[in-house]
């Protein structure tokens, strides 16, 4: 955790943590009409000073159109076009490109129905000041999921029990999906060679992370199952997940025994601007306190009350596009965006 100062607390030693800058909240979406407006006002409800960007894959729904005319009226909602239906790893991917082309500070994962709160971002966000990478986790002391059939949770637990023994990671939920990371995090992921498309996704970010030494918190959160919609979990998604996992497991222990400490991994690539990767301390990870676990639930909707709107990062009220952390506005890495500070609407195209 972070002592609000951009200092880390015992888990992250000495280690300062600069500001955040602005927060993208990325929302992939495959026919997701019944929870796209409801999720997006969520965000900007929880976090003012945060941008939304929905990454649709060309849903037959009509979600694209939808999201279209939020963005019409609220500057700070984006639409990612995609030409079709490629998978969750592959709608974030190209969020991340997207969102690191602008010059946003925070890129956060949330599911588009709604079983990633978004009342419970600032947590997460106040987190990241004293971390790399902060994970959502239902699995931890504080932690929970509402609405799941029994069955469905043997999965998860059992999935995430297994990428942990199987890839030795030391997180009690490495298959969740609500995260958010800092930019030079993902920068020094290696986002390029990602070919996970379905939920091991997740497990592939999360161990790519450990290899890499950085500092890693799991904030408890509760997941609620969706009201609306069909999920999109399949027999397809399990078996690439096992297979993946597996392969990723016994690759690692064979590089062991052929006398490398570990098999090459995004560790031993150079992020951009530092020169050769500094090998930080592995396995650096927490767990939030318990104190800030379970926020309080409205008595009106059962959902946790959103804490004081946090800016991730020091942004000016009036700014439409993401702060560049030197206090001169939106940053586009280019200097030619609009007027406005706005991110062109992008297609598929401009997102690699």
């Amino acid at each position: 955790m972070s002592d609000g100062d951009g200092t880390s607390a015992a888990a992250g030693g000495e280690r300062r943590f600069g500001p955040l800058g602005t927060a993208l909240v990325i929302i992939p979406t495959y026919n997701e009409a019944e929870n796209i407006k409801a999720i997006v006002e969520r965000v900007r409800e929880a976090v003012p000073d945060a941008h939304v960007l929905v990454a649709d894959d060309n849903s037959p729904d009509g979600t694209g159109k939808l999201a279209d005319e939020l963005a019409a009226a609220d500057d700070r909602v984006h639409v990612l076009h995609r030409k079709g239906k490629e998978g969750l790893g592959a709608a974030y991917l190209a969020g991340f490109h997207w969102g690191l082309e602008r010059g946003y500070g925070v890129l956060v994962e949330m599911d588009a129905d709604g079983s990633h709160q978004p009342e419970e971002l600032p947590r997460l966000l106040t987190a990241l000041k004293g971390a790399d990478l902060v994970l959502g986790s239902r699995w931890v002391p504080g932690g929970r999921v509402v609405n799941w059939p029994r069955s469905r949770e043997i999965i998860s637990r059992g999935g995430s029990m297994y990428s942990r023994i199987a890839l030795d990671l030391p997180l009690r939920d490495v298959t969740g999906g609500y995260r958010a990371f800092r930019r030079e995090t993902l920068e020094g992921l290696g986002l390029d060679d990602v070919a996970s498309q379905g939920y091991c996704f997740q497990v592939d970010l999360a161990r790519r992370a450990i290899r890499a030494g950085y500092h890693v918190v799991e904030v408890p959160i509760t997941f609620v199952e969706r009201e609306l919609g069909d999920s999109k979990m399949s027999r397809d998604i399990l078996v690439e997940a096992l297979w993946r996992v597996t392969t990723w497991g016994v690759g690692e222990r064979v590089g062991k025994v052929l006398g490398r400490d570990r098999a090459a991994g995004p560790e031993d690539a150079v992020r951009p601007g530092t020169g050769p990767a500094v090998r930080r301390p592995v396995a650096d990870v927490a767990v939030a306190g318990e104190a800030a676990a379970t926020p309080a639930e409205s008595p009106a909707s059962g959902r946790p009350e959103a804490a004081a709107p946090e800016s991730a990062g020091s942004t000016s009220a009036d700014a439409a596009g993401p702060a560049d952390g030197t206090g001169s506005g939106p940053a586009d890495g280019t200097g030619s965006g609009p007027a406005d500070g706005k991110p062109a609407r992008a297609s598929d195209g401009d997102a690699s």
